[in-house]
């Protein structure tokens, strides 16, 4: 069998062999495979795409590529929740604690932002003392305790598929369907969760920038994990506007807590309740959805996800009284209003306007080895449909650097106002199971 034979085979409309995946994906993780040979594979696969069959079954070569976690010694289900990425993402703060207070066990990997979307890790390490690394028997131990842990991906995970996304970033292949569903789903069924939730987000904020991609993308996951016997299901989110009022790790921390205590954004609110009735289903913890619902409602109002926080921050390592008094939390040196420039009604906030704007204030990373700046980000006091007259306050900039002039002109570009009344769109648009 020779790399440039299949590479032909792809570029001419051909279906791989599962013998022929198991040689491509062997040789690009041996480095028997050359770059470039690599690249131009990776080149035919986004012109021609792939059948189910070879996406799942390259899925199923990248998972195998390196460690996968064996997580056999929790007693229970284990349910895992996946975000293709946003802006104002803090979902798993939130909805982590309040699946877990419902007696199901959270086992999550998770990863650090890049660009103008935040990363889960991040958030985490925001809060003095958090380590979001250890071992598998530590993280084994501490769901069977707490029901609870949120950890980064180990290095030996899914090795192929760090191969193939350096060189699909620099080769424009990063828009590939079936490459897309095969990176995410890899690393996902390699975590050793029972059951997975995909929140597929589209929208100016989102990488699937419209309805129908998002749809394609959630539908060849699902069929992915379906076909590897996993649990699998999506929902399509809306990323249109950022989600919630708070974008920076802080910030995003401060509005995870408020809504733990009932004082959630709606928006961020029905997110979390839409998400984790769908978790506790596929964990047997609920009959019905609106049975799912009542049962996560309750734990907001009787503090029991608010403590299963705190227990997970502090089997951490983290330092607790952070949480339980947020305002000993880092604050920028600087926060500056924004004001709006004309009345109306808010049409549109650009969500990757203003997540871009929030990593140019400090709160995020253009390049991997970047340094955050934890206490920097935006809070918008304006969502999509509310009304506005001119000078009202829309956001607030939270930023330590100096220079922020245009990074604010940025922000208030970022707000579409417009004199006819505006309807916001749901926040859930479609269950994909």
């Amino acid at each position: 069998m020779r790399m440039i034979d299949l590479i032909i085979k792809k570029r001419d409309g051909g279906t791989h062999t599962d013998a022929e995946l198991e040689y491509i994906i062997k040789g690009i993780s041996d480095g028997t495979v050359p770059d470039y040979q690599t690249a131009a594979w990776l080149m035919a696969v986004k012109f021609v795409g792939m059948s189910e069959h070879e996406t799942a079954y390259l899925t199923h070569l990248m998972m195998h590529s390196g460690d996968t976690i064996d997580l056999s010694g929790i007693i229970g289900k284990t349910v895992d929740k996946h975000s293709t990425g946003g802006v104002g993402d803090k979902t798993s703060l939130a909805l982590g604690p309040m699946v877990a207070a419902c007696g199901v066990k959270v086992a999550k990997m998770s990863g650090r932002g890049l660009g103008h979307t935040g990363g889960t890790l991040d958030k985490l390490e925001a809060i003095p003392g958090v380590s979001v690394s250890m071992s598998r028997e530590a993280f084994i131990k501490q769901v069977n305790d707490i029901g609870l842990a949120i950890l980064g991906q180990t290095g030996a995970l899914v090795p192929a598929d760090k191969k193939l996304y350096a060189l699909r970033d620099v080769t424009g292949t990063v828009e590939s369907m079936p490459l897309i569903a095969g990176s995410i789903m890899s690393k996902k069924l390699a975590s050793g969760a029972d059951t997975i939730l995909l929140d597929v987000k589209f929208g100016q904020g989102a990488f699937m920038k419209t309805l129908d991609e998002a749809r394609e993308l959630a539908k060849t996951m699902v069929a992915i994990g379906k076909s590897l016997k996993r649990d699998t299901r999506a929902i399509i989110t809306d990323m249109q506007q950022p989600l919630g009022l708070a974008i920076g790790n802080i910030l995003e921390v401060k509005e995870a807590i408020d809504t733990l205590h009932g004082h959630g954004p709606s928006d961020f609110v029905e997110l979390c309740l839409s998400a984790g009735s769908i978790m506790l289903l596929q964990a047997h913890a609920a009959s019905s959805l609106e049975q799912a619902r009542a049962r996560l409602i309750k734990t907001i109002e009787d503090g029991s996800a608010f403590n299963k926080l705190c227990q997970m921050i502090a089997a951490q390592g983290g330092d607790i009284s952070y949480i339980k008094q947020p305002t000993k939390l880092e604050v920028a040196k600087n926060i500056v209003e924004i004001y709006a420039q004309s009345d109306g009604y808010i049409a549109t906030i650009n969500a990757l306007a203003i997540g871009e704007a929030a990593m140019k204030l400090g709160a995020g990373r253009a390049k991997k080895e970047d340094v955050i700046d934890f206490s920097a980000g935006i809070v918008l006091k304006k969502k999509v449909a509310d009304k506005v007259a001119c000078g009202d306050i829309i956001a607030y900039a939270h930023t330590n650097i100096s220079d922020f002039d245009d990074v604010l002109e940025e922000i208030k570009t970022a707000f579409i106002i417009q004199k006819e009344p505006v309807s916001a769109g749901p926040i859930v648009y479609e269950i994909i199971e």
